[in-house]
């Protein structure tokens, strides 16, 4: 699977992601049959701000909820995004990550 194509599937699992929850890199790296490539996920998610229509990139997150990608949305942008949506977050990490995790390799069909 080249860059590309990785990237766009990457973009449709995570516009799949509802309002309020959140998932990990690896999450969807695994989801993807790419266990091994949440780097590249991440590099996606990276990608992703420009892209139309939008990504809600600030639904993803390291495995322990931790806000990694946030100096890619400027300021304290993910974390408000995310608050905005209900999340508490503090230092950087969602609190109560299991209780808005959601796995695309539950709640999706290939």
């Amino acid at each position: 699977m080249d860059k590309y194509t990785f990237f766009q599937n990457v973009f449709d699992v995570v516009r799949q992601i509802p309002y309020g929850k959140a998932t990990s890199y690896g999450a969807i790296a695994k989801y993807l049959g790419s266990a091994k490539s949440s780097r590249m996920v991440g590099y996606a998610m990276n990608a992703s701000h420009q892209v139309i229509p939008p990504i809600p990139a600030h639904r993803v997150v390291n495995r322990n909820g931790l806000l990694t990608g946030k100096h890619h949305f400027g300021g304290n942008t993910m974390q408000e995004l995310l608050e905005a949506e209900g999340f508490t977050i503090e230092n950087n990490q969602i609190q109560n990550f299991d209780k808005h995790f959601w796995d695309p390799n539950v709640e999706l069909v290939l």
